[in-house]
């Protein structure tokens, strides 16, 4: 299983308007992706321009499927503008 975590910093003036977006985004992950079994996301009331998300996919190969989706693509152009930085990192996921 591989782990997906990212971290958005979101423009003061977006961050509702991207929290609406990347919950969408993460419906139409899990109902859409047979790869992608689970797709969290985090909000912080503290830290409101920050959003975390941890995705789990059966594998790399579901995840670079995820990429090619067309809701991805569409989340990415809509979300770009939103963004001052993003960083994704990949885990292998190990269970106890």
């Amino acid at each position: 299983m591989l782990a997906v975590t990212v971290v958005f910093q979101v423009k003061k003036k977006s961050v509702e308007e991207f929290r609406k977006a990347i919950l969408k985004h993460s419906k139409n992950s899990l109902k859409k992706e047979r790869g992608c079994t689970r797709f969290d996301v985090c909000f912080d009331d503290d830290r409101p321009q920050l959003v975390f998300l941890f995705e789990v996919y059966k594998d790399e190969a579901a995840f670079e499927r995820h990429r090619k989706t067309k809701h991805y693509e569409a989340f990415r152009e809509l979300a770009a503008p939103m963004l001052d930085n993003s960083a994704v990192e990949t885990w292998t996921l190990q269970s106890a």
